[in-house]
């Protein structure tokens, strides 16, 4: 009877939806806490978060990042997410949010440019960032720093990283939007299909 079960059931992430109709917010799942050189990334095949690299000494992911489920981006993967958190969050953790905005970007590797937008949010239950709507609420120069730390982090890696605007949380949710209706028409169009 081993060979019977085969397939496997999927796994609770791939079930999971872009927004949480409860809280007007979209869940994220980390990947990587704040704080840490390690670079995670979720395989969906496996349903393993699995490490992805190694940042140089000295560097380190200024907030947790992580992913939109159900979601797929220009650079063909879930919507990438940088969330504010007073605390680091862990690998795979579930975390509701509010968007408070995107910084629209692209990103080049070996002459190929593909759209790699970065969603900024802050958790629903944030006490500290509960006051932030927007972007422009942040104090000091966060989105100078978020955009210098991700073109740093794509240098590392042979990559350009380009910023080409920072938007509100109505153009960010617009963002998660078509992420959600591409992995749709991806799906419908049996790319998937096993």
């Amino acid at each position: 009877m081993a060979g019977a079960h085969h397939k496997m059931h999927l796994h609770p992430l791939a079930q999971l939806s872009a927004f949480d109709p409860a809280a007007a917010a979209v869940n994220v799942i980390i990947e990587t806490p704040k704080g840490h050189r390690n670079k995670f990334t979720y395989d969906a095949e496996r349903g393993l978060f699995q490490l992805g690299g190694v940042l140089p000494a000295g560097a380190v992911f200024p907030f947790d990042f992580g992913f939109v489920p159900a979601t797929l981006g220009g650079d063909g993967d879930p919507l990438d997410v940088l969330v504010l958190m007073e605390e680091p969050a862990f690998v795979g953790c579930l975390v509701v949010a509010r968007l408070l905005g995107v910084i629209e970007a692209e990103q080049t590797e070996d002459g190929t440019t593909t759209r790699n937008d970065r969603l900024i949010a802050a958790p629903v239950k944030s006490p500290a960032y509960r006051e932030v709507g927007v972007l422009a609420q942040l104090s000091g120069g966060v989105v100078d720093e978020i955009e210098h730390f991700f073109i740093s982090y794509n240098q590392a890696k042979g990559k350009v990283f380009t910023p080409r605007g920072r938007f509100g949380p109505a153009e960010a949710r617009r963002v998660v939007e078509e992420g959600v209706e591409c992995l749709r028409h991806k799906d419908s169009h049996g790319q998937d299909a096993e």
